[in-house]
This record gives structure tokens, sequence and C-alpha cells, in this order.
């Protein structure tokens, strides 16, 4: 397996499911050469004060330019940091965010769980870095039209992937090749 390099080192960021093995943010960090990932939190695992302070701590620890690459409820993640934090950034790649106000399956957290938990509300302002939002039409946490309001509220550039899901393991995606084209596109 050939190895990807960048110039700048890639923060990971998954989602509230954190470490899956065979998800793609996985075996991304696997071929990445400069890569950090955020670690799993071992408790408060639906606050978001605890996730976002997670990224700092991360982020505190690497020189240089950064890409930041969330997926899911990382993407949040990723939105209220930039919201609270400053540092330079040189893009982001934002995969699949899930709709606060959506219903979602049993399964996950509660869009009103998150919301006890400081989720809520989302920042909407433009993002003070290059942004790619990839999402698909039919992913059962957000609907394309709220992936597109996302977007253009953040100022990201958006992606439309077709019929993907949520782009997890249990929509068939193990290994997902774009993600590391993104990359290459935000690392130029």
């Amino acid at each position: 397996m050939e190895q990807l390099h960048t110039n700048a080192t890639v923060l990971i960021v998954p989602g509230l499911r954190e470490h899956v093995p065979e998800h793609w943010q996985t075996l991304l960090q696997a071929r990445l050469g400069k890569v950090h990932a955020v670690p799993p939190l071992e408790e408060n695992k639906l606050s978001l004060a605890a996730r976002v302070e997670a990224i700092q701590q991360v982020l505190e620890q690497i020189d240089g330019p950064v890409i930041l690459v969330g997926h899911s409820a990382g993407v949040l993640m990723l939105v209220h940091w930039a919201n609270l934090h400053q540092r330079p950034i040189k893009g982001a790649l934002l995969v699949a965010p899930p709709d606060l106000d959506g219903s979602w399956p049993a399964g996950y957290p509660s869009p009103e769980s998150l919301r006890e938990n400081g989720w809520d509300p989302l920042p909407k302002g433009k993002l003070p870095f290059p942004s790619i939002l990839a999402a698909s039409t039919n992913d059962y946490l957000a609907s394309f039209t709220v992936a597109t309001r996302m977007a253009a509220e953040w100022g990201s550039q958006l992606v439309n992937l077709g019929d993907v899901g949520h782009l997890n393991p249990a929509s068939g995606f193990g290994e997902w090749p774009r993600a590391e084209d993104f990359i290459r596109q935000l690392d130029r």
C-alpha cells in the first residue's frame, strides 16, 4: 500500500462512533505520512466542549500547516472549533455532516441529546479557511438540501457524491479513494 505524502499535516476528526477499524477515515489515516487523529474520549462522549477541547489539544502538538478531515459529527465539531479558536488552517474536508434538526435512525444519539450537550446552535458564518463539503443525496442523517445550505453558510465548495448513504461502513464504504483526491486539492 503506497503512502500518501502531503505538505500539510492531516488531522482526522471522526464522528461520535470514533475510530471504527473499517471506516474510510481510519484506513486513510494508515496511508498518510503526516497525520494525527483526535483520540477517543473516555468520558463525556456527547459533550461538545470536550470534543472541541480534544481537537485543540491535538492541534497544539502540530507545527506547520494543517488540513482537517471531519466525518459526520466530526464536521460539526470542526465548525464549532473554528468558531472558538484561531489558527491558520490550510483547508478542511467536511464529509456527510448530520442535520441537528433531522430525525435520526435508532442507534444514534438524538438531536435533542446533542442540543443538551452544547451542539446547537451550529455556527453559520463563513469558515476562515478553504473547505470542501462532500455530501450524499441519500444520507439518512441529512438531506442534500440541508448539506447544500451548510456548504453555503460555511463558504464551502459543495461536492455531490451521489447516492452513497452516510459514507460509512454501514453504507458500504471502507476505502474511499476520493478522500485522497480532496486532500491533494486542499494541499496545493
